[in-house]
């Protein structure tokens, strides 16, 4: 679920005079998502979407998220666009929350990706990462290796609970990935969350990408690690090199991996398997039963760990051996 603040007819349509887009017609909440409440609306115009950002979300960081789709949009990339107000404002207030009028993006997201639609999902985030050059505002990752340190010092204390020798294994690995952390690998403006339900598709095409609110400035190889964790595992742990080859050499037909990023992939997996086991651990232990919110399993990530730990290369990824020039 994923409407945490109601809102009422009246004070939806007060909020819509302060756009161009018509006379509500209807609205309804949007269950998917986890950070913000979301609203689909039609109008006598077209649909539209609402979001209200929630406590989870620092308003400082809208500005942010809200330029960077309209700077991503004008250099060619598919997403939703954040509507002017009158004033000339992205953002508005409604029910006390900082809140935003989207446009509306065709498409839906796939439950059961093939290898066809993570090769489009790796050529679109490589397209993302061309886009984004020359965006002028930056956003720190605050889930990188200080943001997960933070995270573990408020679950460590009950990781046992989750599964016994827990704490002295992610101690480890944290210990590890911020020894081997690399710091050189080009960076950028990466997406940061590109999960399937923020990839939409109009039948094999991908018709647009969703839900830039994790996009920070960090390693670009970084959000391919993401993705591979994201797209490239089936229900039961195992890894789909089949699908991992077809990213990879999406991304690479766009933006050809550089011989550093290759090379420190195996590491930016598990930190990427790690940031989401952590953000998920946190969530398991402090989300009080009854809440509107479904609890994701930590050990998911924690597996997906544990197979990127015994890989030695990239090549076990699907990526294909570089050929010396």
């Amino acid at each position: 679920m994923a409407v945490y603040t109601d809102i009422t007819e009246d004070d939806l349509k007060a909020f819509l005079t302060q756009y161009d887009v018509g006379e509500l017609t209807s609205y309804k909440g949007i269950a998917e998502g986890v950070e913000n409440s979301n609203f689909l609306l039609h109008t006598t115009r077209d649909p539209l979407i609402l979001t209200l950002y929630e406590k989870r979300v620092e308003k400082s960081d809208l500005p942010f998220f809200l330029g960077l789709m309209h700077h991503l949009a004008a250099r060619g990339l598919s997403c939703p666009l954040p509507l002017p107000r009158h004033d000339g404002n992205l953002l508005g207030e409604l029910s006390g929350r900082p809140a935003a009028l989207i446009s509306f993006l065709e498409g839906m997201w796939l439950r059961k990706p093939e290898a066809r639609h993570c090769r489009e999902v790796g050529k679109a985030l490589a397209e993302l990462h061309l886009a984004g050059e020359g965006f002028e505002l930056k956003r720190p990752n605050a889930l990188s290796l200080e943001g997960w340190k933070t995270l573990w010092q408020k679950s460590a204390g009950r990781a046992d609970e989750v599964e016994t020798g827990l704490q002295d294994e992610i101690t480890a690995e944290l210990s590890f990935l911020e020894n081997h952390w690399p710091a050189d690998l080009p960076a950028g403006v990466i997406h940061a969350d590109l999960f399937q339900d923020n990839v939409f598709f109009l039948g094999d095409g991908l018709s647009g990408l969703i839900d830039f609110y994790f996009a920070c400035n960090d390693m670009l190889a970084y959000d391919v690690a993401i993705c591979l964790n994201a797209w490239c595992f089936e229900k039961d742990g195992s890894y789909n090199i089949t699908k991992g080859r077809a990213l990879l050499e999406g991304y690479d037909a766009v933006r050809p991996l550089s011989a550093l990023e290759r090379e420190a992939l195996p590491v930016l997996c598990r930190g990427s398997a790690l940031r989401f086991f952590l953000t998920r651990l946190y969530d398991w232990l402090t989300t009080p039963a009854g809440a509107l919110v479904v609890k994701k399993d930590p050990l998911e990530y924690l597996r997906k760990l544990r197979f990127h730990r015994a890989v030695a290369s990239s090549v076990e990824y699907g990526l294909a051996l570089e050929v010396a020039s």
